[in-house]
């Protein structure tokens, strides 16, 4: 589920209550728990460092603390995404940039073994999602932040590859894939991995999500805020469609 509840009257907690009802003791509640700022080349961690020198820089990134799953909070998420990742029994997932924070049955595995270099791919517990048919609910947002186009981008022959990295703790279990390395002023046992995924790339979602059927959408309202619901692998399969057509 992706959700802005900012306007909207809701409060995160009792819709986040509200939609575990829905779901029933048998299902499942989702939602992004990214924290881009870890990082050297996002945007968000651009901004933080934007205009300082070069010592500065340096000095930033050796206080940056490593990704812990069970403490640091997500970044941009929204409010619904940090009432699911806080609340008791939630599981999360161990990636250090996209993680997944999951309430209720099959939890806790979902949200197991997502690898480094798998941000948003098969093996992340996105990929898990779409192969067990989920649902994705989006609330007072448009397809600019629909994740679940991002696991098309791993299913396009021979997809655009960069490199990436982020603060971890070293040897932290279930993140196979990277290089830790300590570096100069670091607490003792985090440091900077490197790793190689897909060059992940959201600019053209709305596009994306202009063209999805209007048939395969239900719309709808909470409170006073629009809803549209969809199957995650018919967004995914419109997405693959749409990208094998149109990107270059």
């Amino acid at each position: 589920m992706h959700a802005s509840l900012g306007g909207t009257g809701l409060r995160a907690e009792e819709l986040r209550d509200a939609l575990l009802a829905a779901v029933g003791p048998h299902g499942a509640l989702a939602v992004p728990a990214f924290t881009p700022e870890n990082s050297k080349t996002s945007s968000a961690h651009l901004a933080r460092i934007s205009g300082l020198p070069g010592e500065e820089v340096r000095a930033f990134r050796a206080r940056m603390p490593a990704f812990d799953p069970a403490r640091t909070p997500s970044h941009g998420m929204g409010v619904l995404a940090e009432a699911v990742r806080t609340a008791p029994g939630a599981a999360r997932s161990g990636h250090p940039q996209t993680s997944f924070a999951v309430l209720g049955d099959g939890a806790r595995t979902l949200c197991a073994e997502h690898p480094l270099t798998s941000h948003l791919g098969g093996d992340s517990p996105l990929g898990k999602m779409c192969g067990e048919g989920w649902q994705v609910l989006m609330i007072n947002v448009g397809f600019s932040v629909c994740t679940a186009f991002h696991l098309a981008e791993y299913l396009i022959p021979q997809p655009p590859l960069r490199m990436y990295e982020c603060v971890v703790k070293v040897n932290l279990p279930g993140l196979p894939g990277g290089h830790p390395g300590e570096y100069e002023g670091a607490p003792k046992g985090e440091g900077w991995t490197a790793y190689e995924d897909i060059a992940l790339d959201d600019s053209d979602f709305t596009e994306i999500g202009r063209a999805f059927p209007e048939d395969q959408l239900h719309r709808g309202r909470i409170g006073g805020a629009s809803t549209v619901l969809f199957a995650l692998p018919h967004a995914v399969d419109h997405a693959l469609e749409w990208m094998t057509e149109n990107r270059r």
